[in-house]
């Protein structure tokens, strides 16, 4: 490692719903107003056929229905973006919603994240790379939010202008994800906005996962759940789940549960590559030490070929941060870009929680 790599901005929120959109509109309005201007939030760079506000219209009324209607706090933050960032309502909703906008039969898709949770004499630490298109480096940033009348606070690792992604709660919940690819797509609950809503909402991993069975998400998707007794990954395909608890979870992006299997769209390219990745994860981990620390899991994370290094080309996807979550400690650490060449940048809840104030980040 050589540098601190690209800024991780943080937003630390306090408020009703709104007031917390509002405040990360405000503190990320420049940024986000540069990505929207960028060929509607990098989207025409790499979707073949270019789209337009017109075009998007309808898609975008069907999922703003389907927001408010799962999840009328997020409704509410996201309105207090739009407001804060100077942005349109429609603006707002598409940062939320691109994954989903681009789809999956006329995007291929390489990377994507490899996700591990384990426990152990260290404690229980959730890990993955960030694997995306669009060279979204410069696009990250971490919430910090405090919602009033919630029993808790949340940590959050996101990408232009996303209300949630990744993250960790001070109930001591982490949770990750992968992309999965298969069933059909519609308007429903983007995936990282339930990430959120579990993130909010949720006090450990059987709370998730009963949360999770009364959604209706948008998209298919694996999430990796952590807490301090267990982990588990949740694959989800259309309206149906699968979930697989265990001491030790990993995933990469093809279905694991044989009831999915046979539904999996990913092109063979790319499983092939997700089932690489996946067995060097799983072999790295058993040589870890039983007390690895958070730099250890950088480490496994930062080698090829669970780190994917980009070509130079934005529509391909590369890791573009790597992420080790503590959720009984309530820390976030983060290697922004190329987890390989760039130092952490540490946060916690718990000492926040403890002094009253907000987290402290650490670069080491």
């Amino acid at each position: 490692m050589t540098a601190a790599g690209p800024r991780v901005p943080v937003v630390r929120a306090r408020g009703d719903a709104f007031e917390c959109g509002r405040r990360h509109g405000v503190e990320r309005a420049e940024s986000l107003r540069a990505f929207l201007d960028d060929g509607l939030a990098r989207l025409n760079r790499i979707m073949p056929a270019p789209v337009s506000w017109a075009t998007l219209k309808p898609t975008l009324d069907a999922y703003r229905v389907e927001i408010e209607t799962q999840t009328p706090l997020l409704a509410q933050e996201l309105q207090g973006l739009a407001e804060g960032a100077g942005l349109g309502a429609d603006e707002a909703l598409l940062l939320q919603v691109r994954r989903e906008i681009m789809g999956y039969q006329r995007i291929p898709t390489m990377g994507d994240c490899t996700t591990y949770a384990v426990g152990g004499a260290a404690g229980p630490v959730l890990a993955q790379t960030v694997d995306l298109n669009g060279d979204l480096d410069d696009q990250i940033c971490v919430l910090d939010i405090t919602r009033t009348g919630s029993p808790r606070r949340v940590l959050v690792l996101g990408f232009g202008g996303l209300l949630g992604y990744l993250g960790v709660n001070s109930d001591g919940l982490a949770v990750g994800l992968n992309l999965v690819l298969g069933g059909r797509w519609r308007p429903g609950l983007p995936p990282y906005l339930a990430i959120r809503h579990l993130l909010d909402s949720a006090r450990d991993v059987d709370d998730a996962v009963r949360i999770l069975r009364t959604l209706k998400l948008a998209s298919s998707r694996n999430l990796v759940l952590c807490d301090a007794r267990k982990s588990a990954w949740v694959e989800i395909l259309g309206d149906e789940l699968r979930v697989s608890e265990s001491s030790t979870s990993t995933h990469t992006n093809h279905f694991l549960h044989p009831d999915f299997v046979a539904h999996d769209e990913l092109n063979v390219f790319a499983r092939n590559f997700s089932r690489q990745r996946l067995d060097a994860c799983r072999a790295r981990l058993t040589e870890l030490a039983p007390r690895a620390g958070v730099e250890e899991h950088f480490a496994l994370l930062s080698r090829a070929p669970i780190r994917v290094e980009g070509n130079g080309d934005v529509r391909r996807e590369r890791t573009v941060a790597a992420v080790v979550l503590r959720p009984d400690l309530g820390e976030l650490h983060v290697r922004p870009g190329d987890p390989a060449l760039h130092r952490t940048h540490s946060f916690s809840l718990r000492a926040a929680v403890a002094r009253g104030a907000a987290p402290a980040e650490v670069i080491s």
